[in-house]
């Protein structure tokens, strides 16, 4: 499943460069995670690295974008072909 920011998120920038997706952008008053485009950093490394370097725990996993590990794999696998032919054009 996707993973999100919660409101407990303090801005801090750390997250955002992480990713390697570029599924984190600044919303409103936080950061936010586009769930079209976060694949836990499935077929990048081995844990979600936006996790790993947020200094208040304030990203978890989102109950309303379920996936399992292969729904993720596939995603990435989607986004690397498009990230592809967009440089191809």
């Amino acid at each position: 499943m996707a993973l999100k920011i919660t409101d407990e998120c303090i801005n801090c920038d750390v997250c955002e460069p992480e990713c390697p997706n570029e599924a984190i952008y600044m919303g409103p008053e936080y950061y936010h995670i586009d769930p079209t485009l976060c694949t836990e950093c499935v077929g990048h490394f081995d844990e979600a690295q936006c996790v790993q370097v947020c200094p208040v725990d304030c990203i978890p996993l989102d109950p309303e974008h379920e996936e399992s590990r292969e729904q993720l794999q596939a995603k990435y696998l989607r986004l690397q072909k498009n990230s592809s032919n967009t440089k191809a054009d």
